[in-house]
């Protein structure tokens, strides 16, 4: 099942999303996604040891 978040963050939070976008040619929804994974991912990790 899919959903769909909004995220309002500060202006140097934007900036450093827009950044990585560029830098690795993703799209800032694309970005963020992956972000979140990876927060998630280390919150479990965390949480197990």
């Amino acid at each position: 099942m899919v959903r769909q978040y909004s995220v309002v963050c500060e202006d140097d939070v934007d900036e450093r999303v827009q950044a990585l976008a560029r830098e690795y040619g993703l799209t800032e929804e694309e970005v963020l996604r992956q972000l979140i994974q990876r927060g998630l991912e280390r919150t479990e990790a965390q949480r197990r040891s």
